[in-house]
């Protein structure tokens, strides 16, 4: 019977390198093997130049890709490949890290992995690492409170229908726009239509060169960075 290491899935936090647990930490100094995910566009993983100075200096570093596109024919390939890629390092019993923005379980692309590496070997034990995300990051560094006493607070994707999105938005006291790179003209009538897009308050490459902070959405390009979100309160 093969005996297989474990796979740490690690959230490395949202860009600071200040920011990312000790848990996390101690975990990245005992592992032997630390896989880096990075869109096929990129050479570089942020994730793992946030982790760096922590992993074990002898550890195996591998490079997964993952495409960025909607294909679904596409992105299954892509997940079984580098499913299988880690299944192989995990069947030498070697323990390792799989590392990602913010949290692992929260929009990453670990969540893709884990499942169809259950599809594939099951009795691979798998513990997760949570992460502080890029919306925490965002509250703590404006000062604004997502949600408090009775209050509900929705996370939304920003690729999302305009009708879910109003949905969403209009039913929820405090809300967190993710993606909001990719959809910027549609999330903006919908909120203009809720009347939240003057207090809403636009948050990019948080701990990154270029960061900005913005109230409201009258200066907000259609096209922002990736790395972008938007805060929405009721009342703000």
């Amino acid at each position: 019977m093969t005996r297989y290491g474990t796979l740490f899935g690690i959230g490395v936090g949202p860009g600071d390198p200040e920011l990312i647990t000790l848990k996390a930490v101690n975990r990245l100094r005992k592992v032997d093997v630390v896989f880096a995910a990075a869109s096929t566009k990129n050479e570089a993983s942020l994730a793992l130049s946030i982790a760096s100075p922590h992993v074990r200096g002898n550890a195996e570093i591998v490079r997964l890709d993952f495409p960025m596109t909607r294909d679904l024919e596409v992105l299954e390939k892509a997940w079984r490949a580098n499913a299988d890629l880690v299944a192989a390092h995990l069947a030498q019993e070697k323990d390792a890290a799989f590392l990602t923005l913010g949290d692992p379980l929260t929009y990453s692309t670990f969540g893709y992995l884990l499942r169809t590496l259950n599809g594939l070997l099951s009795e691979i034990p798998v513990v997760v690492i949570p992460g502080i995300t890029s919306y925490q990051a965002a509250a703590a560094h404006t000062g604004r409170v997502l949600a408090e006493s009775g209050e509900n607070l929705a996370v939304v994707s920003g690729v999302a229908e305009e009708e879910e999105l109003e949905r969403i938005l209009s039913a929820a006291d405090s809300a967190v726009i993710l993606k909001a790179y990719k959809n910027m003209p549609t999330i903006r009538r919908v909120l203009a239509k809720l009347g939240l897009a003057d207090s809403c308050v636009f948050v990019t490459r948080l701990g990154h060169e270029g960061e900005e902070v913005i109230t409201g959405l009258s200066n907000v390009p259609d096209k922002p960075s990736y790395f972008s979100l938007l805060l929405v309160r009721r009342g703000a």
